[in-house]
């Protein structure tokens, strides 16, 4: 409880200091003094200090006199304490081994529950385990009773299943097989998932190859379908960019290898040119459905979009900048500054052009922020080419 505040005797007005100064928790008798001595002569403070010491020793006289019988009495009413205090030790030291001997039972109750409680989460994270190794069997079997079934539906019928029936197989094993590898991770070191690895090694290998060869086939025969329920079973798999490297390597090097030609770029007057322009049409005549179904074409419908692809940065742009590289080194070369002048300005040219058939300003910025559009930017040796120019 906060303590009663003192009132102190009021002085006259015209002191030059405030009693309720004396009062403060902080009060300091070297500020004081240098606060007064700002408006006042130290004399003038002596006077008024005695002054108000006068007061004070007047009001405490008759605070005294006020309560002198209490005072008289104090010295009688403690007589006989002690013993009193004596008294009480006993039954308190009692009481004190009684709330110690309570104390001990309690953290002896307190110890078995947690020692409880420990145990059952200790169950409880073996029943999960047990649970998740049931769900990875779960998972293994559905997929292989699927492919048994879709293997025995093909064995009696040579064209049993038509292309978009077996993307809808292979997206409900991608959904299975993704809950597959959810619980596999989270069962990661447990001895019965090493026995049973190898048929999820089987059933991943099967998938990997079952979509390449359908999204292969969905490109060479220009079906929207198969392409768009091979890309949402890539996806559902988390395995985007495994597309993505897929399209690059088959669809877009065979035709990066057959423009980019060092010969034809130095034997013809505006090789170089050509040569940036055949590029620039691989987009619109060989991606159009992979953007169309991707969301990367303007008349994509919002409804049938798989997301999370971007083809351009990260399929045709890096299969370009490999190409130019490996396949026109004397494109960078500045030895020459006239001729390193023209090639760098038709290939900042070409850049602008390809950014411009980005689907949108987000994928622009995907691009800008791809390796391989650095290491483009870092080709040209500017510093040399300005240093020959000197």
């Amino acid at each position: 409880m906060e303590a009663k505040k003192m009132n102190l005797p009021r002085g006259p007005e015209n002191l030059c200091f405030d009693k309720d100064e004396f009062m403060k928790p902080d009060f300091d008798v070297d500020h004081f003094v240098s606060d007064c001595r700002k408006r006042v002569q130290l004399e003038e403070l002596r006077e008024d200090l005695e002054l108000y010491y006068k007061l004070l020793k007047t009001a405490m006289v008759e605070l005294i006199n006020k309560d002198y019988a209490d005072f008289v009495n104090l010295s009688t009413n403690l007589v006989g304490m002690d013993k009193a205090l004596n008294q009480l030790s006993v039954p308190l030291g009692q009481l004190r081994e009684e709330v110690m001997s309570l104390k001990s039972c309690v953290s002896e109750g307190i110890q078995a529950v947690d020692d409880r409680m420990t145990k059952q989460e200790d169950i409880r994270r073996k029943k999960m385990c047990v649970l998740r190794l049931i769900h990875v069997i779960q998972s293994v079997e559905k997929i292989e009773k699927i492919l048994h079934s879709q293997g025995t539906k093909e064995l009696s019928s040579l064209e049993g299943n038509s292309p978009l029936l077996t993307g809808q197989v292979l997206e409900r094993i991608a959904t299975e097989f993704n809950q597959l590898q959810f619980h596999a991770v989270q069962s990661k070191g447990m001895p019965l998932l090493d026995k049973v690895r190898p048929r999820i090694a089987g059933i991943t290998a099967m998938l990997q190859q079952s979509l390449e060869g359908l999204l292969l086939e969905g490109l060479q025969t220009s079906n929207v379908d198969i392409i768009r329920h091979c890309l949402r079973t890539y996806a559902t798999i988390d395995k985007t960019r495994d597309a993505e490297a897929l399209v690059g390597q088959v669809l877009v090097k065979p035709y990066i290898d057959e423009v980019i030609v060092e010969q034809y770029v130095q034997s013809h007057p505006n090789g170089l040119q050509a040569m940036y322009n055949k590029l620039l049409e691989f987009v619109p005549h060989h991606c159009r459905l992979l953007r169309e179904v991707t969301g990367g074409a303007i008349s994509s419908e919002k409804a049938d979009i798989v997301p999370g692809y971007d083809f351009l940065v990260n399929s045709v742009w890096p299969a370009i900048v490999h190409g130019l590289e490996e396949k026109l080194p004397s494109l960078f070369n500045p030895g020459n500054p006239d001729v390193f002048h023209e090639k760098y300005i038709a290939s900042m040219d070409f850049v602008r052009k390809f950014e411009r058939q980005c689907g949108s300003q987000a994928s622009v910025k995907r691009l800008r922020s791809h390796p391989s559009y650095h290491s483009f930017n870092n080709k040209w040796n500017l510093p040399v080419y300005f240093q020959i120019r000197l």
